[in-house]
């Protein structure tokens, strides 16, 4: 793999990575199975309180890690 390509990955990987958990997160104990008409609603619907829930339950859960 030719140098830049390796770094150009390396960097979409460390994105990847801190985000790919919250998509994880929201599909399966959140049960996040959309059906609704159009993007729009479903955007600000279902997936904004999934995105509120997780917010809400990251900082409780690094609460108790840290006790």
């Amino acid at each position: 793999m030719p140098e830049a390509a390796r770094r150009a990955h390396n960097i979409k990987s460390k994105v990847r990575s801190s985000v790919e958990h919250v998509f994880a997160e929201q599909k399966s104990p959140m049960e996040l199975f959309i059906r609704t008409i159009g993007i729009a609603r479903a955007t600000t619907t279902k997936i904004g309180m999934a995105n509120i829930l997780c917010s809400m339950k990251r900082p409780i859960y690094l609460d108790r890690v840290a006790i």
